[in-house]
């Protein structure tokens, strides 16, 4: 007979205090499986990051220790034309990739879920093959490809009467020259992303809008670019990243050159980090750098609107 002492225990459930010890267990378990990654992140990310925002207020190089100087790195940064040039030349080598790749992107991927499954499949792996070489070997191959006596290209043209074009070793080209691997480069996880993000969406939007007429275009405006919302938007924000952050192409394929002409963001830091003895200038320019993308990143996020039209 049960005391009036004794907890009531119900059929079927467990005592409180069984659930928290589960749950305890639970959740150290998950602190220790995580606690590799955050270690890492710790030694690798977190410990630098606050490293190099010290020493970006500090006079420092290899030669001597550090002395602080306040805002002065910030200072020298924000007012060298040099860097506001390597910012501007950014954002037009971001504004000759992100929009290209994106809509060849959707429209190789909206060939690819419009066709047989065992097609889809090679045509997924032929657009995925650039994605895992190497930016340095892509540089040769493209700088090869823009030879202005020998290359592909050059002699392509001169088939039409066209005479030779100094791809990059003119400042008028060598921008766009160097635009066009990156956004080969890009085009192959991109395109999967946006595969995937058309094949999650209902059929039975498309099978409406078929009994009411729609074309292929119709459907595309109203119901695929809407439902891939926010996939674009992020395809959006790590291309802008990644576009403007680019260092391979333009170290390997022009050194910079010629006349600064593809000499962006990342790789005028390193150059002032190989050649400055000042190593505080390149800290502080990485800074601002990292502020100018937080901020722009943050700017899209607030006008373009990110909610989910379907849950």
């Amino acid at each position: 007979m049960m005391t009036e002492t004794e907890p009531m225990i119900l059929p079927g459930r467990r005592p409180r205090g069984g659930v928290s010890r589960t749950r305890f267990r639970d959740g150290r378990s998950a602190y220790l499986f995580i606690l590799p990654a955050v270690v890492l992140l710790g030694i690798f990310v977190a410990w630098p990051a606050v490293y190099a925002t010290f020493l970006s207020f500090q006079d420092w190089s290899f030669y001597k220790d550090p002395e602080f100087v306040g805002w002065r790195n910030f200072t020298n940064v924000l007012s060298d034309p040099l860097f506001w040039a390597a910012i501007g030349r950014g954002f037009a080598f971001v504004a000759m990739t992100v929009p290209p790749m994106l809509i060849l992107a959707f429209f190789f991927a909206s060939l690819v879920v419009s066709v047989s499954r065992r097609f889809a499949g090679l045509l997924k792996v032929s657009i995925y093959i650039p994605t895992i070489i190497s930016a340095v070997i892509t540089s040769i191959i493209f700088a090869l490809i823009y030879n202005y006596s020998g290359g592909l290209l050059n002699a392509t043209l001169s088939l039409f009467g066209i005479d030779p074009i100094a791809w990059i070793g003119d400042p008028a080209w060598a921008l766009l020259a160097i635009a066009i691997p990156a956004i080969w480069l890009g085009m192959g996880l991109t395109s999967l992303i946006m595969v995937a993000a058309m094949v999650d969406v209902p059929t039975e939007y498309y099978e409406a809008a078929a009994m009411e007429g729609a074309d292929w275009w119709q459907k595309t405006r109203y119901i695929t670019i809407p439902q891939m919302k926010n996939v674009l938007l992020y395809l959006l924000i790590t291309g802008f990243v990644a576009a403007i952050q680019q260092f391979e192409l333009p170290l390997v394929m022009t050194g910079g050159g010629p006349l600064d002409s593809t000499t962006l963001p990342n790789l005028f830091i390193f150059n002032h980090f190989r050649n400055d003895i000042n190593v505080g200038y390149s800290i502080a320019a990485a800074l601002l750098l990292f502020v100018v993308l937080g901020s722009v990143s943050a700017l899209v996020f607030r006008f373009v609107n990110s909610e989910r039209l379907v849950d």
